[in-house]
């Protein structure tokens, strides 16, 4: 969760200090169980870490490449193996917000209009009005001050994403927040919170708190904050599946041709949609009522120094950056989603938000399936129904038109947006550069960029001049890393694309040369 946002401002090592020794006071712990009472016979070994929650099991640490801060193996750890404990107690929920009697007979009043989380929401900028006087101050102060989840984006960082879809998802992202914030503003009134915790601004900040930090429990549907349970930075949960390590393009293209040739096999489909196939976890940790703590668990086997990570569902990378504020380079479960004509969406019964080209290029088992059943005339459409969703593809020449279809859909799709990969492969270097050397801007700027970087400073109230001179304002940082997340984004579906029709020309070739 560390990647979704800057670090907090908790005067740095002090206030983690703070923080690790706070939650080892609140019950906190990396040690698989409670640690025995210490007899006169047996006295306790001094240790650096006895005053903090951590050190044992895991350690706070920074993967500059990785997710930013982290937590780190203290040890070799086993899969598995129970790794963190944060009892009840330590849990931000509504809950603990409302064990203030007065607090609580206001927000009562409001209960019937907001959701749970609005109402989480509301209860944590109460809390961080308290200041000192907040029993999680240390946590608090740890918090990150501003993150690049999508309802945070400015008209012209949405317009960077470039494809209609992913426009579509943060405007909504958007309208949702000011909506949600319109409608919690009468209590945050009625609980008399100071002028600049009612802003949308606020708002903003408190919404992407809960929506990039909270962990699941099972009597609230808002969830909970986690203090020191939040530091696990985000890892995809089938990354690590021995069918990754595969070669899915040559392996379904094996699978078409051995269809095609009615091998013993028939009918038994690889689904690509189906990632867990193994059974693992989709998240590491969880709730325990046995244990009245939430537990975090090792999901592989980590070597002393590793970085820990923490798989907390399957995402896209769109649904990473709404929920989360962060992209991964390589994302096992990220979607290209593309504009399909109406008749492949209505010839079967798929649902629309299977039809997809997958991370790897390969077009999804539904999405290969409606394009079988759409390329066979109306009138053989029964008569072949059941051999398609069944994995089978129709005939060779049903195969190569919808592979020819699919390479030029994509093809054209690519032609139409304004960047190329190059470019936008080129666009993020750059940005990069300018982040860290504000001060050298005309020697980091290439001159294919030229306007896009000026419609950029343009919409922060800039012009390239002014900025070259002065340098980049402090304040642009965090538009320029918004930014460079939409182009990382769009760059990432391009890829798929063009996977896709290479997919397409590779499968058509095999084809053409089992069947000359």
């Amino acid at each position: 969760m560390g990647e979704a946002a800057e670090e907090g401002g908790g005067r740095g090592d002090e206030g983690m200090a703070a923080l690790l020794k706070w939650a080892a006071h609140m019950g906190m712990s990396d040690l698989p169980l409670p640690p025995p009472m210490p007899s006169i016979s047996s006295p306790v070994e001094p240790s650096s870490s006895s005053s903090y929650c951590l050190g044992r099991t895991l350690f706070v640490s920074y993967f500059s490449e990785a997710g930013g801060r982290g937590l780190a193996a203290a040890r070799d750890l086993v899969k598995g193996e129970l790794i963190l404990r944060v009892p009840r107690k330590s849990l931000f929920t509504t809950d603990s917000a409302m064990a203030d009697e007065k607090f609580a007979s206001c927000v009562k009043r409001h209960q019937h209009r907001l959701s749970p989380t609005q109402m989480l929401i509301v209860c944590l900028l109460a809390e961080v009005e308290k200041g000192r006087r907040s029993r999680w101050y240390p946590y608090l102060v740890q918090l990150p001050r501003s993150y690049n989840t999508l309802a945070n984006f400015t008209r012209f960082e949405v317009q960077a994403f470039q494809v209609e879809d992913a426009i579509w998802v943060s405007e909504k992202a958007v309208a949702m927040a000011k909506s949600e914030w319109k409608e919690a503003v009468g209590l945050m009134q009625d609980l008399d919170l100071k002028p600049q915790l009612l802003t949308f601004r606020s708002w903003l900040w408190a919404s992407a708190t809960v929506s990039s930090r909270t962990l699941h429990i099972p009597w609230d549907s808002a969830g909970c904050l986690c203090p020191v349970g939040d530091l696990f930075n985000y890892a995809a949960p089938d990354e690590d599946s021995p069918c990754e390590k595969s070669d899915s393009k040559q392996e379904t293209t094996s699978l078409s041709i051995q269809l095609l040739e009615h091998s013993s096999q028939e009918g038994t489909v690889h689904n690509a949609d189906q990632p867990d196939g193994f059974m693992q976890r989709l998240t590491d940790g969880g709730y325990e009522e046995n244990m009245n703590s939430y537990c975090f668990y090792a999901r592989k086997r980590y070597k002393k120094g590793e970085q820990v990570l923490l798989g907390y569902g399957t995402y896209t990378n769109l649904e990473l950056l709404e929920h989360y504020g962060f992209v991964l380079k390589e994302n096992p479960n990220d979607k290209a989603f593309i504009e399909l004509e109406a008749e492949v969406c209505t010839s079967s019964s798929w649902p629309r938000d299977s039809l997809y080209i997958q991370h790897d290029g390969v077009p999804s088992f539904a999405l290969l399936c409606a394009l079988r059943l759409w390329a066979t005339p109306m009138n053989l459409r029964r008569t072949v129904g059941n051999r398609i969703y069944s994995g089978s593809i129709v005939s060779v020449e049903n195969e190569v038109a919808i592979m020819k279809w699919l390479a030029k859909h994509c093809t054209d799709i690519l032609a139409r947006l304004k960047t190329t990969i190059g470019e936008d492969s080129m666009l993020s270097s750059t940005i990069d550069k300018m982040i860290d050397h504000p001060s050298c801007l005309s020697s980091t700027v290439v001159l294919p960029h030229m306007s896009e970087l000026r419609e950029f400073f343009e919409a922060h109230g800039l012009t390239m001049e002014v900025a070259d001179y002065i340098g980049m304002p402090v304040n642009a940082r965090r538009p320029l890393e918004r930014w460079k997340l939409a182009i990382q984004w769009r760059l990432a579906y391009k890829k798929m694309l063009q996977g896709c029709v290479f997919y397409c020309e590779n499968l058509i070739c095999c084809l053409s040369s089992q069947h000359v």
